[in-house]
């Protein structure tokens, strides 16, 4: 049963989908987030010479930096205004060697509190799930001041 929630925001959602960041992690792997929904998120990455190690395969890093990113990104379109997730742990487990084609990860958010959300997140390529990992995302509400939106 996936949980409710008391946002959405949709603008954020649609500036989301199908851009292509030009720098940080990201945009270094080219994942590109390609479908939004409340609690669920949906990215791609092409396998590209640049990941491919002398063995012939994707490093591991590689998928584990797909999970870091869509298990925060997830966040935001259900999060309060101004507020941000910050990643506290995962876990990993690579099922599956990846050599070409495209990595699909989908993150859904599984349980959210005020404080903090537990995120699961499963990566497929080529027709097989090659990763899945859980992880615990922090809750970071905006700091109090001048430049905040506090009400």
């Amino acid at each position: 049963m996936r949980p409710t929630f008391g946002t959405f925001d949709e603008a954020w959602a649609e500036r989301l989908v199908g851009s292509r960041p030009r720098r940080g992690i990201d945009g270094f792997l080219g994942i590109v987030v390609t479908e939004v929904q409340p609690g669920r998120l949906v990215a791609e990455m092409d396998v590209t010479k640049d990941v491919i190690t002398v063995m012939g395969t994707m490093h591991g890093g590689c998928l584990s930096a797909m999970c870091d990113h869509v298990l925060g990104v997830v966040m935001y379109p259900v999060m309060q205004p101004g507020y941000w997730a910050a990643t506290t742990e995962f876990k990993i487990n690579l099922l599956a060697p990846v050599t070409t084609g495209v990595c699909r990860a989908t993150s859904e958010i599984v349980a959210m509190s005020k404080r903090m959300a537990v995120v699961r997140i499963e990566i497929e390529n080529e027709g097989r799930l090659v990763a899945l990992a859980q992880g615990t995302c922090t809750i970071v509400a905006p700091k109090a001041g001048p430049a905040s939106r506090a009400e």
